[in-house]
């Protein structure tokens, strides 16, 4: 355990010691983080878990919108939101921090199981997360992003049956309402039901 303990600059035993100061290396906007991959390795074979330590890997995902991390034991892979690089100086490199171990639990857990099922958030993972730091972390991350809405700016009308279909960009080809296609015409196009633009009420 001295090389994970190393790792954050403390001699303590894990279950007398706070969560470890996290020194925030410069992170990639997208693809591999090398600093954190490097961290995760560490933390492997201080835990005697050489499988997760020679395989694991951290990488920023900008196709992420509501979750913060994702964990995927198949391939011992560690994803993060890029949108916790642009949280306000004084609680991002927290939430970045807890997000990795939160996640690298979930591998920890999974690597220690040896293909026994486990709960996801179960008393193996509770115990990864004291080994790495982090005790009495909560199951569920304590930042989840929003998703993206945007706004509709154009209306379509199927004049055969009034439904109406909003949407963000503006048709660029001809439509037909698929309803009325799917119970009169087998779901095939049919210029009879073709959706006209109205005003956006």
């Amino acid at each position: 355990m001295a090389e994970q303990l190393e790792l954050f600059g403390k001699s303590e035993e894990p279950e007398e010691r706070p969560a470890p100061p996290f020194s925030e290396p410069a992170h990639p906007s997208h693809g591999v983080d090398e600093a954190l991959t490097e961290i995760a390795a560490k933390f492997g074979r201080g835990l005697k878990l050489p499988g997760l330590a020679d395989t694991v890997k951290v990488q920023w995902n900008a196709r992420m919108r509501t979750a913060a991390g994702r964990a995927f034991f198949k391939t011992n892979t560690i994803e993060l939101n890029p949108k916790l690089q642009a949280l306000p100086e004084e609680k991002r490199s927290h939430e970045i921090q807890n997000t990795f171990l939160h996640e690298l639990a979930h591998l920890v857990s999974f690597a220690r199981s040896k293909g026994k099922r486990i709960q996801p958030h179960g008393p193996e993972w509770k115990q990864a997360c004291a080994d790495l730091g982090i005790p009495g972390e909560d199951r569920c991350h304590a930042l989840d992003f929003k998703p993206r809405r945007m706004k509709k700016r154009f209306a379509y009308e199927c004049r055969h049956c009034g439904t109406v279909v909003e949407r963000v960009r503006k048709l660029k080809r001809t439509v037909a309402c698929f309803h009325c296609c799917k119970a009169h015409n087998k779901g095939r196009f049919d210029r009879r039901f073709l959706l006209i633009e109205k005003p956006l009420s």
